[in-house]
């Protein structure tokens, strides 16, 4: 009896070791440095739900320096993490070969902030200088002109350094809803007003899971998997516990102080990042065709796209809207 018993165990184990090496390697790359806005990836990496759904993930840090995408492009890695939807249709623009699958992010985290008292309406930023990046310049910003008539020449260059703005009463500055308006709170020692530019009309979706098409015909599934193990942990990301999944965050970016994490993660579910709109009956990473068309016609009004371009190329609902994960989310 004990020798079937071992033989049992044996073959048990056997198996076991036999799962974990069927385990798919996966390499998911980042556009920028370990952050709480992350930390969904690290979450499902942490706690095993990527393992769960028979996945090896190698998650790889973003930077000033890095460009990951081109290892995308190149074949190197499998998934990517891009900014938001323009991305997608630059992509389709530029004959590269990449697709988004799922949108991580329902809002675009970009924000305008403001002195108290000095605007209560996004109209009302016009009187005042805005400092806005050069790639602001080419995208949200040229729909605050072609939507709300903003002049450029009230315009300075962002340097992402809030300084000017802490000076300059009567100026604005640009940033992230989940990081700048904390900087100013540190530095400026006061709350400045808000602006998420996705609550004005900006419906761009954010922090996307970008691949090859290749990759998508020929592994749907593992697509599939990478998609549903990601939602999974931003659900517990935001509502489980998420204390294994900032430590490697802050492994990964031993800058990031665990103060500002706990900012962060309060903005996304104060603001709806992640999970509202249609994530809220669809699921994390959802995507819809009348939103794509939407946001592609409001740029191609303010002149940031092309109408030739055949945005619908960019993206595919084929591994989202099937509400995973939903149950994770807290009923109250």
């Amino acid at each position: 009896m004990k020798l079937v018993t071992g033989a049992f165990a044996m073959l048990a184990a056997l198996a076991g070791t036999a799962q974990a090496q069927q385990a798919d390697k996966v390499s998911f790359a980042t556009n920028w440095v370990a952050q709480a806005e992350h930390g969904g990836f690290y979450q499902a990496l942490v706690d095993g739900t990527y393992k769960k759904h028979g996945l090896d993930v190698t998650i790889m840090p973003g930077g000033p320096n890095v460009n990951h995408r081109l290892q995308l492009i190149a074949g190197r890695i499998e998934f990517y993490m891009s900014a938001n939807t323009l991305q997608a249709f630059d992509a389709v623009a530029q004959n590269i070969p990449t697709v988004a699958v799922a949108a991580m992010f329902q809002k675009e985290p970009q924000v305008l902030l403001a002195h108290p008292g000095q605007a209560e309406k996004l109209e009302d930023l016009k009187k005042l200088t805005l400092l806005v990046s050069a790639e602001g310049l080419q995208s949200y910003f040229k729909w605050m002109q072609a939507e709300f008539g903003f002049a450029q020449d009230k315009v300075k260059p962002y340097t992402f350094n809030p300084a000017p703005f802490l000076i300059d009463k009567q100026s604005a500055m640009q940033g992230y809803v989940t990081s700048e308006p904390f900087a100013i709170e540190k530095e400026g020692k006061f709350k400045p007003k808000i602006f998420l530019i996705a609550d004005h009309g900006f419906n761009s979706y954010s922090t996307l899971i970008e691949t090859r098409h290749e990759v998508v015909e020929k592994k749907p599934g593992l697509v599939q998997r990478f998609v549903d193990a990601s939602a999974v942990g931003w659900y517990n990301y935001l509502y489980g516990d998420n204390k294994a999944a900032n430590a490697l965050i802050r492994k990964h970016n031993p800058e990031m102080s665990q103060e500002l994490i706990d900012y962060s993660i309060a903005k996304m579910k104060e603001f709806g990042i992640v999970d509202s709109g249609d994530a809220l009956k669809d699921g994390i990473g959802a995507m819809n065709d009348a939103r794509m068309a939407s946001f592609f016609d409001k740029m191609v009004r303010a002149g940031v796209v092309k109408l030739d371009v055949d945005f619908r190329n960019s993206y595919t609902l084929q591994f989202v809207n099937k509400g995973v994960g939903i149950e994770l989310r807290p009923k109250n």
